[in-house]
């Protein structure tokens, strides 16, 4: 991977690092928890080799990308990391020209954002494992997800500032990212206090080497978790401010992919919303549903080969007059 060249820019008040590699149109990677932009190292060479060129940025509070105030949740609402990457693509992309997108995990959420707010910007879009969420104007997200999963549930425990933290400095953030990354079940992740993960020993997938986890472990050595918590820290706020786009629909040309054996697809109400009309509902020009099956949470690291196939089949479409047409 010595080929991907990485830069640090200027981008709405922060120095952001990010990883690219090609020519051609652009698709812009956004990476979830608790990753950065090293979880698209497959895609980039990939789509840099197939006349694309792979922007993957470090988002606001992650890895090499510094300048955010990590001491302040309400800066990593949805209105400033859409911000960022509205400022990314004004620097990266020729003056109105729109960009692909790819989201997985957070990424995901964000690139929903993204297109909600400014829909201008996207061409097409290829999300992975967090389908949309529509707002539910009654009830605030922390509130909801207490009530279904308990105090235990992680991101009802990545809610206090510096407690998480401080129980992850304990178990080392090599262990922690290892108990993360190799999360095997599709039930909900719960993260018992004092005693977040189990003592049993943890044998890597075939995805992920020793040298990829050293990799993730040294950025966020680096780093820190907290500027990457803050976004579960937000998703009230991000609820208020949401407000005037409550019943809005994404009309981002869309791709879905998820593992049959992922969390999220497994999470209560999941599998009816997508696959029985209500995401269509919500995202009309939604193409196509992919479920994979035998695949986790980290898809795009797991099986890049098809994901890569499935992403370059739709914007290859999409690069026609077929999306312009929706």
């Amino acid at each position: 991977m010595e080929e991907i060249e990485h830069k640090k820019l200027s981008i709405n008040g922060l120095t952001m690092h990010v990883a690219e590699l090609g020519q051609g149109p652009i698709i812009l990677f956004l990476h979830g928890f608790p990753e950065c932009w090293y979880t698209w190292r497959h895609q980039i060479i990939f789509f840099a080799s197939h006349g694309y060129r792979a922007v993957a940025p470090d988002l606001r509070g992650y890895a090499d990308t510094t300048g955010a105030p990590t001491e302040d949740p309400s800066k990593f609402t949805t209105m400033y990391v859409v911000g960022d990457l509205v400022a990314l693509i004004d620097e990266v992309a020729p003056p109105n020209e729109k960009v692909f997108v790819v989201g997985h995990d957070w990424g995901a959420m964000i690139a929903w954002s993204l297109c909600l707010y400014r829909p201008d910007k996207v061409k097409a879009l290829v999300n992975m494992s967090v389908a949309f969420t529509r707002r539910n104007p009654s009830k605030k997200p922390i509130e909801g997800l207490r009530g279904v999963y308990g105090d235990e549930y992680y991101i009802c425990r990545f809610q206090e500032p510096g407690h998480i933290e401080e129980e992850f400095a304990r178990i080392g953030t090599k262990n922690v990212l290892k108990n993360i990354l190799t999360y095997c079940n599709p039930g909900p992740l719960y993260l018992p206090k004092d005693k977040a993960f189990p003592d049993t020993p943890i044998s890597l997938p075939s995805w992920l080497s020793e040298e990829d986890l050293d990799y993730y472990a040294s950025k966020y050595d680096a780093a820190g978790f907290t500027g990457a918590l803050n976004y579960y820290r937000s998703l009230d706020l991000n609820w208020e401010l949401t407000a005037p786009w409550t019943g809005a629909q994404v009309k981002v040309p869309t791709k879905f992919i998820v593992g049959d054996l992922d969390l999220t697809y497994n999470a209560p109400g999941a599998k009816d919303y997508i696959q029985k009309g209500g995401f269509k509902r919500d995202v009309p020009s939604l193409e196509d549903i992919v479920v994979m099956e035998g695949v986790e949470h980290f898809i795009h690291e797991e099986k890049p080969d098809e994901v890569n196939a499935h992403i370059h089949s739709f914007f290859n479409k999409c690069s026609s007059s077929y999306c312009s047409a929706l």
